[in-house]
C-alpha cells in the first residue's frame, strides 16, 4: 500500500507541473526571466526566447500580445 501512496503522490505533483507549464509563458530577456500568465491554457510558446534582436519578433506575436507582453517592457 505504500508503494501506491507513493507513486499516487508523484503523480500528482508531475500533473501539477504540467499544468503549472501550461498556464505561464516563461521569457528570457537578455539579462532576466520573466513569468507571463497565458490567457488560455495551451502549451503553445511556453518557453520563450526574447533575447537580442529576437524581441522585436517576441513583441508582435499575437498570442503573446494577447497575454500582455507589451506591459512587460514598461
Amino acid at each position: 500500500m505504500e508503494v501506491y501512496m507513493r507513486n499516487a503522490v508523484l503523480v500528482i505533483v508531475i500533473v501539477g507541473i504540467v499544468l503549472g507549464l501550461a498556464n505561464f509563458h516563461f521569457i528570457l530577456f537578455d539579462n532576466s526571466l520573466k513569468i507571463l500568465k497565458k490567457d488560455s491554457m495551451t502549451f503553445d510558446y511556453t518557453f520563450v526566447d526574447a533575447r537580442g534582436s529576437k524581441k522585436i519578433k517576441v513583441m508582435l506575436n499575437p498570442v503573446l500580445i494577447r497575454a500582455g507582453i507589451k506591459d512587460l517592457f514598461k
